[in-house]
């Protein structure tokens, strides 16, 4: 049998803009049975959601998975908080960034791993003010007129 490849999911494009990515952690997903076939699918959406880490656990909530068709009676909630899976160091350092610094946890990617297993991408991140997002966008756009002239 050859070596699958990850397959991702979702991805939170808007995270790297409104935020400073400081550290990423892997979490695996507490998923139901229509949940994970709808994630397979591809039918999932981290772009409001964000995680809390409190009582030596974290939890995403915002995270949009949409009802599996031939799931009938077995759907749950698509809005529903669900449990991440992290060893417990991770999650006591999390707790304490958190209350600590003010950092914000905030979802990058949902991807299925090679073994056929929902993960997701952490990050600690700290917010950017909008003249950080302004400078972001204008260096941005240089690096792409830089290439465009050497096209030419």
């Amino acid at each position: 049998m050859g070596k699958k490849e990850i397959k991702l999911a979702a991805n939170n494009k808007k995270a790297r803009h409104d935020y400073y990515i400081d550290d990423t952690y892997e979490a695996g997903l507490v998923l139901t049975g229509t949940e994970i076939k709808s994630v397979r699918a591809g039918k999932v959406s981290i772009k409001e959601s964000y995680a809390k880490a409190k009582n030596g656990e974290v939890y995403v909530y915002g995270m949009h998975i949409a009802p599996y068709e031939q799931g009938n009676i077995f759907n749950v909630e698509p809005l529903r908080p669900r449990k991440l899976l992290l060893h417990k160091r991770e999650i006591l350092k999390i707790e304490q960034l958190v209350k600590e610094q003010g950092l914000t946890l905030i979802p990058l990617t949902v991807y299925i791993n090679e073994a056929g297993r929902a993960k997701m991408e952490l990050a600690i991140a700290r917010g950017k003010k909008n003249y950080d997002k302004r400078e972001d966008i204008a260096k941005r756009d240089a690096a792409r007129r830089m290439q465009q002239l050497k096209r030419k």
